[in-house]
């Protein structure tokens, strides 16, 4: 048996070590626009003042201008958007769910959605305003 002497058998290249880190920084920049939050166009009324929250996990209802009712980036009738919401308090209580509606939206459509929290006996309700800063 033969031993080669001065070269190292177990030598890793280093000449492609920055095409790696550049594909790395690629994979990684893609993964995070996976989860992205789908958002409605609207125009936010404005407020004086404004509560940040700090929950975690918020269900959003957005209301557009025509009166649609959006849930995850998808539009629902009041008979889905019930069943969504109670499915949500009833797998978590302390769920804040923020109101996000245009300016422009007339308020019977806002109170038709506030009367299914009423219903429902939903408590931790917000709007979701623009400040005037």
């Amino acid at each position: 048996m033969k031993l080669k002497h001065g070269r190292n058998p177990f030598l890793i290249p280093i000449f492609s070590t920055s095409d790696i880190a550049f594909l790395l920084l690629i994979f990684i920049m893609l993964v995070s626009l996976i989860n992205y939050r789908k958002e409605i166009k609207i125009d936010y009324p404005q407020a004086k003042s404004a509560l940040n929250t700090t929950a975690e996990k918020n269900l959003e209802v957005w209301i557009d201008f025509e009166g649609r009712i959006f849930m995850d980036g998808e539009t629902a009738d009041f008979r889905s958007l019930e069943r969504k919401i109670a499915n949500v308090y009833i797998a978590s209580p302390d769920t804040r769910v923020h109101i996000i509606a245009d300016k422009n939206t007339p308020y019977k459509n806002i109170n038709s959605v506030l009367e299914i929290f009423q219903i429902l006996q939903y408590r931790v309700i917000s709007f979701s305003v623009k400040t005037n800063e």
